[in-house]
């Protein structure tokens, strides 16, 4: 495992570079994306800098690196923020300046996609933050979550321990962008279950990596910052699955090759995301999400069971595709206590 460090944390009234390292989606949807920047002036009191790719869809992802590079290079950039993640940033890596990126550590927040991007600052020693991107976490109509805003304020500024905590409602139906009705009003949230323990009882504590598992399953696929099973020896593994609701078949596959390359069993505990069961291309009704949730909670346990039998897992936390987001943070410290029933991370 490298050895990782936090960079430093920016402060009110700092410049944050805002970047599209995979999709250019701010320039087909420039009303959440607006949303998004004037909440980091109001709300949190960054001032946000875009750079020539942010808006521009199927850029060169030579200059989206340029992107990158210009932003970690800059002195007076104290973080870089996403707008949206996408499924074009694995081309992205190659272009990269990994001694660059190193001797410029800066906070990096995105997930989705930009798992991508975290898994390669993770190879470097940065850690960097699962979450909080400027179009869907701060541009979200109505206003921020509060469980959102609250993890991502302390991400950003705030050095330290951080409790987690489930939360009563959730939301995974979004409203297309497109239409200026989507904001006015906020997101539809439905009743939901707290986290779900696996062979709790136990306190483990120990190094985060993870992210989607499609992005993952790219990656190892392409070779690319995926660690081996010595890496991650004691780690604690966040795995989440996107708004393509891909299904429990291949999510037990993904899992699956995960497990051969010992990933799973190296780690002292799991975390998985609730799942996303419902998105614009595919409206789920209430008893096909039901089915759809069963069923990837049946194939992530099927694959603890054969790959890391006696490592506890917690189901249905809060830090993937659906609303409320947490942020987890990528390289830092999770303890989670299966006895207490608590997570905490350190930002």
């Amino acid at each position: 495992m490298p050895e990782l460090a936090h960079p430093p944390k920016p402060r009110p009234g700092d410049r944050v570079a805002i970047l599209s390292p995979s999709s250019g989606l701010p320039g087909v949807f420039p009303r959440p994306f607006e949303l998004g920047l004037s909440r980091l002036r109001a709300d949190f009191g960054l001032v946000p800098v875009e750079y020539p790719t942010t808006r521009v869809m199927n850029s060169a992802p030579g200059d989206r690196a340029a992107d990158i590079h210009a932003a970690f290079a800059d002195p007076d950039i104290t973080a870089v923020i996403t707008s949206i993640g996408g499924e074009d940033e694995i081309r992205v890596l190659p272009h990269l300046d990994a001694e660059l990126l190193r001797a410029n550590p800066k906070p990096f927040f995105g997930y989705s996609d930009n798992t991508c991007l975290l898994a390669y600052l993770w190879q470097l020693g940065i850690v960097g933050c699962h979450g909080g991107c400027v179009m869907v976490q701060f541009g979200r109509p109505g206003a921020m979550h509060p469980a959102t805003a609250a993890s991502v304020r302390a991400a950003l500024f705030s050095p330290g321990e951080y409790e987690l905590a489930p939360v009563a409602a959730y939301g995974d139906v979004e409203r297309d962008w497109g239409d200026p009705a989507t904001f006015e009003s906020e997101p539809l949230m439905q009743p939901c279950d707290g986290w779900r323990w696996h062979r709790a009882g136990r306190v483990a504590e120990g190094t985060s990596w993870g992210g989607n598992i499609e992005v993952l399953a790219w990656l190892l696929m392409a070779g690319l910052a995926v660690p081996s099973g010595d890496d991650l020896r004691g780690a604690v593994l966040f795995l989440e699955t996107s708004e393509e609701l891909p299904s429990a078949t291949e999510v037990y596959r993904i899992l699956r090759a995960i497990g051969e390359r010992g990933l799973l069993s190296a780690a002292s505990a799991v975390l998985f995301g609730r799942p996303k069961a419902w998105a614009l291309d595919h409206r789920t009704s209430p008893e096909q999400k039901s089915a759809y949730v069963r069923a990837q909670r049946e194939a992530v346990l099927r694959a603890m069971d054969e790959y890391a039998p006696d490592t506890m897992a917690v189901l249905d936390v809060d830090f993937g595709h659906t609303d409320p987001q947490l942020v987890i943070p990528y390289g830092g410290q999770i303890r989670v206590d299966g006895v207490a029933r608590r997570i905490t991370v350190r930002y």
